[in-house]
């Protein structure tokens, strides 16, 4: 039995970890998620911990790096970096490993990812309504991309944080039986990434406490693919 519940509001992808987001019209939703997600991350050669990637929570200026460019094999993947300076640098090249040491204070490498590198899922979705209930608490016009989503959904109803009644079940964006779905896993529990401006990438601790206080800091939910295909902006979101 499936519900309509709203429609693809935006479609996001991030090459690189933690690096700038970029805005789509559509995307290819794969068994790895949407085509060219964070299929680059740049590891940090001192640490032997289980979590090497350099993030924002470390580097908060790496949300200030814009990925661009299309491969010559893959479309999806970059090929340049525009940096906070303005300087356009091939991604991997010596030059931008160099910049992105020097501001992290140790040496670091770029490697590629056959299958993306992901938190918990490869697949990271939330409602309009979400975004600015913890907006409104913040006292902040928060940027969607503070949030990280893969997918933001505009819901018929407009209830901040229902994508917490959708755990276990399947979301499918369109009107055919074979139309790209996601499973739903788990709620998606924040860090300080959210507290930082996409735009600026200047701090704000009120974000995060917002989630704290509205919905023990969880906002949006993890899901992972149950049916690849073609997502678009517009499309209508089905609750299964």
């Amino acid at each position: 039995m499936s519900k309509e519940i709203g429609q693809i509001k935006a479609i996001f992808r991030y090459p690189v970890k933690s690096m700038a987001g970029v805005r789509l019209d559509s995307a290819g939703l794969g068994w790895h998620g949407l085509d060219g997600d964070r299929r680059f991350a740049f590891r940090r050669l001192v640490d032997r911990g289980g979590f090497p990637w350099l993030s924002a929570s470390r580097l908060p200026e790496l949300l200030l790096y814009k990925p661009f460019g299309q491969a010559e094999v893959n479309r999806d993947l970059p090929t340049h970096v525009r940096t906070p300076d303005g300087a356009d640098l091939e991604l991997e090249s010596e030059d931008l490993r160099g910049e992105l040491s020097r501001r992290h204070g140790s040496p670091v490498e770029i490697m590629q990812f056959n299958q993306g590198i992901f938190d918990e899922a490869s697949m990271s979705l939330i409602n309009v309504a979400t975004i600015l209930k913890v907006g409104r608490a913040s006292g902040r016009r928060l940027d969607m991309l503070r949030f990280r989503p893969n997918v933001v959904i505009e819901s018929h109803v407009g209830e901040p944080f229902a994508e917490d009644e959708w755990l276990g079940k399947t979301l499918r964006f369109g009107v055919a039986e074979d139309s790209p779905a996601v499973s739903i896993t788990v709620r998606d529990l924040r860090c300080v990434m959210i507290n930082l401006d996409p735009e600026t990438a200047e701090a704000d601790s009120n974000v995060m406490k917002a989630a704290v206080r509205l919905n023990a800091n969880h906002a949006g939910v993890y899901a992972t693919v149950i049916c690849p295909g073609e997502m678009t902006v517009g499309q209508k979101v089905f609750l299964i």
